[in-house]
């Protein structure tokens, strides 16, 4: 068997471990799912330093200061999310992992990263991911959101990071915190600070 073979195996066994230990273990257990999620080569998104973990249950650091959320929490943001070859998504994050498990799933993704949401022209998305946990939903972002469009995100709420879904109604759209778990947080959605004692 040579080298090639064994790392093969290796990381195939990684991701089957990541499916039964990770993502079945926590509630994620949709077919559609852990189907996208075990054939995704997720080793080949991060550094080449650190494809041995590519499968651990934690955020690993791609460099200039962005991080690859846990397999959990993109399993969650999937489930939550429900797309559909209907949907016109938008993605708030880096082109890698988790816009190769959603692309396939949807009729059109664009793909910004969190700099540049500020600046997103024109589009009625009925579906917005960002990929990480955000303080704040910029308004410019709601705009984007079709009526009865959805946003799945991960919330900073009192320095505890969940997972949160909201849809648009009459224009605004209202966050539900639902798990608590650890997701990267965005420094671009921090919430404008406010005066106190």
């Amino acid at each position: 068997m040579t080298v090639t073979e064994d790392q093969r195996d290796t990381t195939l066994a990684a991701r089957r471990a990541m499916i039964d230990s990770q993502l079945r273990t926590s509630g994620v257990n949709e077919p559609w799912i852990l189907e996208a999620m075990g054939s995704l080569a997720r080793e080949d998104y991060v550094p080449a330093n650190m494809r041995d973990a590519a499968y651990i249950d934690r955020a690993i650091a791609l460099g200039d200061g962005r991080m690859l959320a846990s397999p959990l929490v993109h399993g969650r943001f999937l489930a939550e999310a429900r797309p559909t070859q209907a949907d016109k998504a938008l993605l708030i994050g880096d082109d890698g992992y988790l816009a190769a498990l959603l692309r396939p799933l949807v009729g059109s993704l664009d793909v910004v990263a969190p700099g540049d949401a500020g600046a997103i022209g024109s589009g009625d998305y009925t579906l917005i991911m960002i990929d990480g946990a955000i303080e704040a939903l910029p308004d410019a972002l709601v705009d984007r959101l079709a009526p009865d469009g959805r946003v799945v995100t991960g919330q900073v709420l009192r320095g505890v990071t969940r997972v949160a879904t909201g849809r648009k109604a009459a224009g605004r759209v209202a966050l539900l915190p639902l798990a608590e778990i650890g997701i990267p947080v965005l420094p671009e959605f921090a919430a404008p600070k406010r005066w106190s004692f």
